[in-house]
């Protein structure tokens, strides 16, 4: 969306809990919002011409921000588009996403991510590119990444393909320390995936499929940790989803080293077996493992060694996911489902409590990735996210606003959602509950 501050009338959130874990604030308080910042908090607010929302009941958070996003444009637009893909990120509660460089051109010029930050102005919520690593996201020599910095890309990554090359890798978390921004990279050892299409294990043996082993993320995730050993470079690991991994990440963190990571739901939920029960529904990469790994992921979560969530929203048509397995694509979508299945599994099974979760998906992210945004503080960008920790509901894929419904949590019950976003100050989705007079 455009940065031009709100010129709407001023708005006040009344009576709700905000939660700031930037600030530690835990207090039941009005917000005022003016001119897309916020204006105060505290008891008993007014202001003439205001639009009131009464939020009595509610958490009011920082703006929720994904960090891993395909939104498919340019290149894919049957897949998704920049405005389905944010209005669907509004929807689940999400003020900001930062976009993969998947995309047909790949953003590996400053013209590249130029041309991004154009198409992102006007979306219903903040929209930040990241560039690739290497020329065409295929290892073709170092992108400029100086030039694509200043040009707006706020991260680095091939994603859906590893930096291979390794003095490429070194350089690049050179430059990343020079720029202070982070190499985002997807970790995989090709030479041990090759063929794969699910977790090597007991499910794949049984299935008869060739597996992706563990070794082929902790490999190249203990490379790279070593390269930043050597350059200092902030390294930003994708879709952690091994025992092993958690454990390099976490002995990174011990020397100090500036090395974070991130973890989606269905890699904190779902394990394998679930391939079995839903075919190309599961499919992903990193593929769902096994049960050791998804536990590993909650105490890498409860223990802060995960810093942040994110979704890897990976729209596909229903008739690519439709071809049969070893054909269909990778990849599910995310937006509309993962604030709902972290209230449900995170907060209310007890792995994080509510300041640590909003963390995870505002504070944590901002620091990351150098983003305005994450805390409610007076000054601060009015980005808000509108929590009801316990409304009871049930994803429909069928009432998704994005353009893709490949998902396989489809009919998974839900105990709490995002029911207001707020960007700016301005109201971008709000449900049916939310009365503003």
């Amino acid at each position: 969306m455009s940065n031009t501050p709100s010129t709407h009338r001023p708005l006040l959130l009344k009576g709700g809990r905000i939660v700031d874990p930037a600030s530690n604030r835990d207090e039941r308080a009005d917000l005022l919002i003016h001119d897309g910042k916020v204006a105060a908090l505290g008891q008993d607010l007014g202001a003439p011409d205001v639009e009131h929302v009464d939020v009595t009941g509610l958490i009011v958070a920082p703006g929720f921000i994904d960090a891993h996003v395909h939104l498919r444009e340019p290149g894919f637009e049957h897949k998704e588009t920049i405005q389905t893909g944010t209005e669907s990120a509004a929807a689940g509660g999400f003020t900001a996403i930062a976009t993969m460089p998947n995309t047909e051109p790949p953003p590996d010029t400053a013209d590249g991510i130029a041309d991004l930050v154009e198409r992102y102005d006007g979306a219903c919520v903040r929209v930040y590119p990241i560039g690739t690593v290497t020329g065409g996201r295929a290892g073709n020599g170092l992108a400029p990444l100086k030039e694509m910095a200043g040009a707006g890309a706020i991260a680095f990554s091939d994603d859906g393909d590893p930096v291979e090359e390794e003095d490429m890798m070194r350089q690049a978390l050179r430059l990343a320390a020079e720029l202070g921004r982070p190499i985002a990279p997807h970790e995989e050892v090709k030479r041990l995936t090759a063929g794969g299409c699910m977790h090597e294990g007991i499910v794949s043996k049984r299935l008869g499929l060739k597996g992706m082993p563990s070794a082929g993320e902790e490999q190249m995730i203990a490379r790279d940790i070593d390269l930043v050993r050597e350059t200092g470079g902030p390294l930003h690991i994708l879709h952690i989803s091994t025992a092993g991994t958690v454990d390099l990440v976490r002995g990174a963190k011990a020397e100090g080293l500036p090395v974070t990571c991130e973890v989606l739901p269905h890699h904190f939920l779902l394990t394998d077996e679930q391939v079995e029960k839903q075919g190309t529904a599961a499919k992903m990469s990193p593929p769902l493992r096994a049960q050791v790994d998804v536990e590993a992921m909650l105490a890498g979560l409860a223990d802060g060694t995960i810093d942040t969530l994110a979704t890897d929203h990976a729209p596909h048509t229903a008739e690519e996911k439709s071809l049969p397995f070893l054909e269909a694509p990778m990849g599910i979508v995310g937006l509309e489902t993962a604030v709902g299945l972290s209230l449900t599994h995170l907060f209310h099974e007890g792995v994080l409590d509510l300041q640590a979760l909003i963390d995870r998906w505002s504070c944590a992210v901002a620091r990351i990735l150098g983003l305005a945004g994450g805390r409610l503080q007076v000054g601060d960008e009015a980005d808000v996210t509108l929590l009801d920790l316990d409304q009871a509901w049930s994803v429909d894929s069928r009432h998704f606003l994005s353009k893709s419904t490949n998902t396989p949590f489809d009919g998974h019950g839900m105990r709490g959602r995002a029911v207001g976003t707020i960007v700016a100050g301005r109201i971008v989705h709000r449900a049916l509950s939310l009365s503003a007079e």
